[in-house]
């Protein structure tokens, strides 16, 4: 299959609906990123050709789960899922976090060169990160433990936002030590084209004490 063949049969399985700009934007991206790789191992994914469904197909895969206007991304490493969403919803505002300067000098780098207006990259432990506001939906891909994640991240979600885990396997073990006050609020088994490998999106929301009238 070639690259063409490629980038068509996955994002019309993902039912994506994308502009000639659009994938222009996404297939700079994986150029940039494997340019990139070459010197500052970004990712362990070599070859182009795999980037595509392993990171762009496995990014844009929840595109349709997530909801509100700002997007905060935690440990976006070379700037998954941001980049590929950022792309593909230009109405969202997407934040891209990291520890790593390197990565995120990366993800500065390709915000610069692909145009995009509404991503900004953040260097720093999100913990520590004294943000300018809170956001509706933050997302990890593979970040860290269902527990470290949502305590970490969770001071910088809205009082209504939504936590969204981005997971191999069902992370049956990891979710009996979800930390208090939050709950599983829904599960996404989800499919990506090209990729064999099981994958999960959970839906993480504040745990409301029950109203009576």
């Amino acid at each position: 299959m070639t690259k063409d063949e490629l980038w068509e049969s996955g994002l019309t399985s993902l039912n994506c609906k994308v502009d000639n700009k659009q994938l222009s934007l996404l297939i700079q991206y994986v150029d940039t990123l494997s340019r990139w790789n070459k010197t500052y191992n970004l990712t362990s994914v070599r070859d182009p050709k795999d980037m595509i469904p392993l990171h762009i197909f496995d990014s844009l895969v929840v595109a349709d789960f997530i909801k509100g206007d700002s997007c905060l991304d935690v440990g976006s490493g070379g700037g998954l899922p941001t980049i590929p969403l950022a792309i593909m919803q230009p109405q969202r505002e997407f934040t891209a976090l990291d520890t790593n300067g390197k990565k995120t000098r990366f993800i500065q780098q390709a915000v610069i060169e692909l145009g995009l207006k509404n991503v900004q990259v953040v260097h720093q432990r999100v913990e520590k990160w004294q943000a300018p506001t809170t956001f509706d939906a933050i997302i990890s891909r593979a970040f860290a433990s269902i527990h470290d994640f949502v305590s970490s991240s969770s001071l910088h979600l809205n009082e209504r936002g939504t936590m969204y885990a981005m997971k191999g396997q069902y992370p049956t073990a990891e979710m009996q030590y979800l930390p208090k006050g939050f709950e599983l609020k829904d599960s996404h088994k989800l499919h990506v084209p090209l990729v064999e490998a099981e994958r999960y999106l959970l839906e993480l929301i504040r745990a409301h004490p029950p109203t009576f009238t």
